[in-house]
């Protein structure tokens, strides 16, 4: 059994925070880089203490398939990259409209709404150099890392469509079909993306990546599902962002379709899900067993 094996969920997930925390800072031009303005922005939303979900599910998986998948901290970084910009974005007036963020004021009430655009599209723009830069990764895995990301982060089935399905949807009837029409595309693609990510680093594969992908599935719905849960049971200062947000833009979430009760009966099936998709895999998918019961369990 390996040190990482034998330490607790929340000091391993605090480990590889602070593996990637160091990634990003080396690929994040230093806040004194001029143009200073857009980096301190890009730092300031980048460094508010997320929990960096999407990159350590990454590097759980890279090392469900290979025990030593040297330089996985930096195609995981990318995510949080592609993440944090779409959290800039999602917080702009023209969207949700929000003022809370991680804690502290989101970017464009600290900068301004045209530098906190531009620090999203910086912090997405960086996202592909970074892949594109994985000198130790053969080409044509960087590739499929580059479609990977790019395709979860896009219009068909990606984050983005599930966003305009979400704008478009305030107001509507809730549901079940828009609502999973939404939800597997603004929150589902980018955490399946993050565990395939992974897979396709270390070389997994056709049935090992299937396998993977189908965690994803589970664990990106069960995702969402909590965190519609919890927008409306905790308050604003355990979230780190506005509470109550979804019901006051009649947005379509899981408790507006199904309640509270069946939400988080869901997302438990969800979880149970998820473990038995990594059947194949034994021990070496401990950590990303662990993960799943941490998102479904989670209080914020």
């Amino acid at each position: 059994m390996t040190r990482v094996e034998q330490i607790g969920l929340h000091e391993y997930l605090a480990q590889e925070v602070q593996s990637v925390d160091r990634v990003l800072n080396e690929w994040v031009p230093g806040d004194t880089v001029e143009p200073a303005i857009i980096h301190r922005a890009m730092r300031y939303s980048l460094f508010a203490g997320g929990k960096r979900i999407r990159p350590v599910m990454a590097i759980a998986a890279a090392r469900a398939i290979s025990d030593s998948p040297a330089g996985i901290e930096n195609a995981a970084a990318t995510l949080e990259l592609i993440h944090t910009y779409s959290l800039i974005h999602d917080d702009l007036p023209a969207l949700d409209n929000d003022d809370l963020r991680r804690g502290r004021p989101t970017c464009h009430r600290v900068f301004g709404e045209a530098i906190a655009i531009l620090a999203g599209d910086a912090l997405l723009t960086l996202a592909f150099e970074v892949l594109s830069r994985l000198s130790s990764t053969e080409a044509e895995r960087r590739i499929r890392l580059v479609e990977e990301l790019a395709r979860a982060a896009g219009t068909v089935g990606g984050m983005i469509g599930g966003q305009v399905c979400d704008l478009e949807g305030e107001g509507k009837r809730p549901s079940a079909t828009l609502l999973e029409s939404i939800h597997r595309a603004k929150t589902g693609a980018l955490l399946r993306a993050s565990v395939r990510m992974g897979a396709i680093f270390a070389g997994a594969s056709k049935q090992e990546l299937a396998a993977i992908s189908e965690y994803g599935e589970h664990i990106g719905l069960a995702f969402q599902i909590i965190d519609d849960v919890l927008d409306v049971e905790e308050p604003s200062e355990a979230l780190g962002k506005t509470a109550g947000k979804d019901e006051a833009q009649q947005k379509i979430t899981f408790p507006a379709v199904y309640g509270l009760e069946r939400s988080r009966e869901m997302a438990e099936q969800e979880r149970l899900a998820a473990h038995l998709a990594l059947r194949m895999f034994d021990d070496r998918a401990e950590r990303l067993r662990q993960i799943a019961d941490f998102i479904v369990h989670r209080k914020a």
